[in-house]
């Protein structure tokens, strides 16, 4: 039983929940709920859909600019602007090509013109936000998720693109966190703004492949990232602060070379939580519905390798996995709906669009 305050009493069911299949997509990536309760979905291919899901109907977004595709590079994740009611503004992240057999990837905005008729519509007026410098060889890491705080700041993750030492060099943005004015203008109060170019924009470094990102009810900002061997983590993310990749982990290298834990570096942000064997964590929520009252204030981690759902716990600033939810399949995306209900994307070629509604 999980106590709300002093007049709430909740009993958790268990299972805790029912999975209904509402829709399929092929290799989807992420999703966003409009105004009007249907979805965006991204496929990795480059197509934006767009998912009618009182009619179950699925029809397509135009304009999406052309995606570098292949490993985990394509189209990435999809936000709304928090005032798109007015300015109908979304934000897409993808990868792009560049010269000599490179890549990075790129955060772009554009106003969202839905058909007056029909489960279809095209993005207008496209621009270039954000890019990862340099790009580089490789098909992984890109991470390029992208959330909103509540003071109306654009966050975006961006991984180490598996070149390890970038992490650390405040001349890249490869292995940071950034934080940017809604335009892709850099705040003049980031840690690192005296600095200018690229170290301007970046909030915190030190970080290999974050693929979840989620902001607290008080405002404190957490995210998650593979590890290599071992070290998956759960970070709460503090300014200026190096979270130390490459020089420690609490993994090792997929080749068994041994890399320094956390706990030898002090001078270096520790997860507040990790995972060893590994989950492979994509997709991120922090619950704030009131459909499932005993998961308010809770984190939602989706598991690729551990195709479960994985429920964390914050408290006293630190975070711990309570339960682990099978879920049979690798789980991309995590969602929270309208009326509070959880949703699901699997990963992969004819994948399922899961709503997770209490039992």
């Amino acid at each position: 039983m999980r106590t709300g305050g002093p007049q709430q009493a909740f009993r958790v069911p268990d299972p805790p929940f029912v999975a209904r299949e509402v829709g399929r997509f092929t290799e989807p990536w992420a999703m966003t709920f409009l105004p009007d309760g249907r979805l965006l979905v991204t496929e990795k291919t480059g197509h934006l859909r767009l998912f009618d899901v009182a009619a179950r109907a699925t029809g397509e977004i135009r304009g999406v600019p052309a995606v570098a595709y292949g490993g985990q590079g394509g189209l990435g994740d999809v936000v709304l602007h928090p005032q798109f009611a007015s300015n109908h503004l979304v934000y897409l992240s993808y990868v792009e090509a560049g010269a000599n057999d490179t890549r990075g990837a790129v955060v772009v905005r554009a106003r969202l013109d839905l058909d007056s008729s029909g489960n279809g519509g095209s993005l207008a007026g496209l621009q270039v936000v954000w890019r990862q410098a340099p790009k580089v060889t490789g098909y992984g890491h890109y991470s390029h998720r992208i959330a909103f705080g509540r003071e109306g700041k654009l966050w975006i993750t961006s991984g180490d693109r598996q070149k390890f030492d970038p992490a650390q060099d405040l001349q890249q943005n490869l292995g940071k966190v950034l934080r940017l004015n809604a335009d892709g203008s850099v705040p003049s109060d980031n840690p690192f703004a005296a600095q200018g170019g690229i170290a301007a924009q970046v909030w915190s470094l030190g970080h290999r492949n974050l693929l979840g990102i989620a902001f607290d009810a008080g405002g404190t900002l957490w995210t998650h990232e593979m590890g290599p061997a071992g070290g998956d983590e759960l970070n709460r993310i503090e300014r200026g602060s190096n979270y130390g990749w490459p020089i420690v982990s609490n993994g090792d290298h997929y080749d068994g070379t041994p890399i320094p834990d956390h706990s030898t570096r002090p001078e270096f942000n520790a997860p507040e939580a990790w995972w060893t064997p590994v989950i492979a964590p994509s997709g991120f929520i922090i619950y704030s519905g009131s459909l499932f009252p005993y998961f308010r204030g809770e984190g939602f981690i989706g598991g690729l390798a551990s195709q479960a759902l994985v429920r964390v716990r914050f408290a006293s600033g630190g975070a711990q996995e309570i339960r682990r939810h099978a879920m049979g399949a690798r789980i991309r995306e995590v969602e929270q709906g309208p009326d509070g209900a959880i949703w699901l994307l699997e990963d992969g070629a004819n994948a399922r669009l899961l709503k997770l509604t209490p039992r």
